[in-house]
């Protein structure tokens, strides 16, 4: 006779008691984040742990959880810290613990069929088509990120326009296919031209003006200059909110560009799309309504828990047939399990999917959009407040204007080279990063390394500011003998 075994707690008074314990744990670190350093190195012993090798038996969960919370808690990124500042990160909430909890219960495959999970997706997908006034027609997809959201969003763009035949016959011998896209945009959208077989080269990179948004006289003789070398212009992308100065590329004007030549508009909102969300950014935002599709994510500036983007397509179907395919196995049925509509292996690459959606149902449903626009609002003003501190100083240059969250400056003593200027500045962020100070990161403003402090960080306070621009100027002293 063969075993019955299973992997569930023969026990579940004992696993109850050791999942409360460990819940607790998780709260009171949370709790005291901002009381430890912001980032510390991980220590050599925990680095040699993980490097064990294949465990065969298995280990009691008080001794993971206690190894967890010993070895792991205190040496993440930082994020959930008020003084993280870096990349584009988002901070997650306390009230996240409990979806992640449910959606580990369920286990759900949002693939496909008739379960309540995908009604909770499809939720989502509508209440983010009412967010940018998507038209009813429109369809989405959860996925891990924008980076994601993009493939499948310019794989939807490269059929729509080049025609359905190329997921047959690929691309040779039909008519190169280009986009256009700001310098400013993020390298995501150069690598899912890469990665769906168009090419790194097939996106124009258009030079951007004073404030760091497309140039549109420069967009305008490059698609010129395109149509007369016989190519065919298929995707004109805009940036709401540039990863380097969080600039805002002229939507509406970008929007008519398309509609004229006959291009797909898609527009990369990873953070800066959350600025519908408040009344008083919103406006530096219009022409988004008009995109063909977005992509942003939940993960940054809406403080949704890791991973959690979203692609929105103006016509469901276009993403539909960029993707769908329903063997035999797959088939659907009217009653029953197979039933449920839509099945969203249809809209994307994956089969297997999971419940991503329910964090972000219940962080919507939690907090409410205005309450998430206002800390959106909040943050912006953090940063002009910022951006007024460094103007306060002399030792303190600000690079780039100023238009969302994101402030770009750098110390300068006076009398050094550019390159002692650069490595000065980044030795400063390193600085602040390994004393556990705070966490900025670093980027290049037309050739200059700047600090680069980016805030969709809703723990962070006006204080938290004015520590950082004084533990630059100390450092920055400390470095230089000043």
């Amino acid at each position: 006779m063969p075993k019955e075994r299973s992997l569930d707690p023969q026990d579940w008074d004992a696993f109850r008691a050791q999942a409360h314990a460990a819940l607790d744990q998780a709260i009171t670190h949370l709790q005291h984040r901002g009381d430890a350093p912001v980032w510390q190195q991980t220590p050599a012993p925990v680095r040699a742990a993980l490097q064990a090798g294949l465990p065969l038996d298995g280990t009691g969960p008080e001794v993971l959880i206690d190894r967890i919370c010993r070895d792991f808690l205190p040496h993440d990124i930082g994020n959930t810290h008020p003084r993280f500042y870096g990349w584009v990160h988002g901070s997650g909430t306390a009230d996240a613990i409990l979806p992640e909890i449910f959606a580990a219960v369920m286990n759900a495959n949002l693939g496909g069929r008739d379960h309540v999970a995908n009604l909770v997706e499809k939720q989502v997908i509508q209440w983010c088509r009412e967010m940018v006034d998507f038209p009813e027609t429109a369809g989405g997809l959860v996925v891990s990120g924008t980076s994601m959201a993009t493939v499948l969003a310019v794989k939807a763009a490269r059929e729509k326009i080049g025609g359905l035949a190329l997921r047959q016959t690929g691309l040779a011998g039909t008519r190169a296919l280009v986009g256009y896209a700001s310098v400013e945009a993020h390298s995501c959208i150069a690598r899912a031209f890469d990665i769906l077989g168009l090419g790194k080269v097939a996106l124009r990179a258009i030079p951007s003006d004073a404030d760091f948004r497309m140039d549109i006289a420069a967009l305008e003789a490059a698609i010129a200059a395109d149509l007369n070398a016989g190519l065919q212009p298929f995707c004109l992308i805009g940036t709401a909110g540039a990863v380097n100065v969080g600039a805002i590329d002229p939507l509406d004007r970008l929007a008519d560009i398309a509609a004229r030549t006959g291009m797909w508009f898609h527009v990369d909102g990873a953070f800066g799309a959350m600025g519908v969300l408040s009344p008083a950014i919103r406006p530096l935002l219009a022409g988004i309504e008009r995109a063909d599709s977005l992509a942003f994510d939940f993960h940054k500036w809406m403080h949704v828990t890791y991973d959690a983007g979203f692609v929105l397509v103006r016509q469901a179907e276009d993403l539909r047939h960029a993707f769908s395919e329903r063997p035999a196995y797959l088939e659907g049925a009217e009653r029953g399990l197979a039933a449920g509509n839509p099945w969203f292996c249809e809209y994307g690459p994956e089969l297997s999917r999971g419940f991503r959606a329910l964090k972000i149902w219940y962080h919507m449903a939690r907090f409410g959009l205005t309450r998430i626009g206002e800390k959106v609002a909040d943050n912006c003003a953090q940063a002009q407040h910022l951006a007024a501190l460094v103007g306060d100083h002399a030792a303190l240059d600000l690079l780039a204007p100023v238009a969302l969250n994101i402030v770009c400056f750098r110390f300068d003593p006076g009398s050094m080279d550019a390159a002692a200027l650069d490595a000065l500045n980044g030795e400063i962020v390193i600085a602040l990063q390994e004393r556990g100070l705070a966490a900025p990161s670093t980027t290049r403003i037309r050739g200059q390394l700047a600090i680069r402090v980016n805030l969709t960080n809703h723990r962070t306070k006006l204080a938290d500011l004015d520590a950082l621009v004084a533990d630059v100027l100390r450092i920055g002293g400390e470095i230089t003998g000043g």
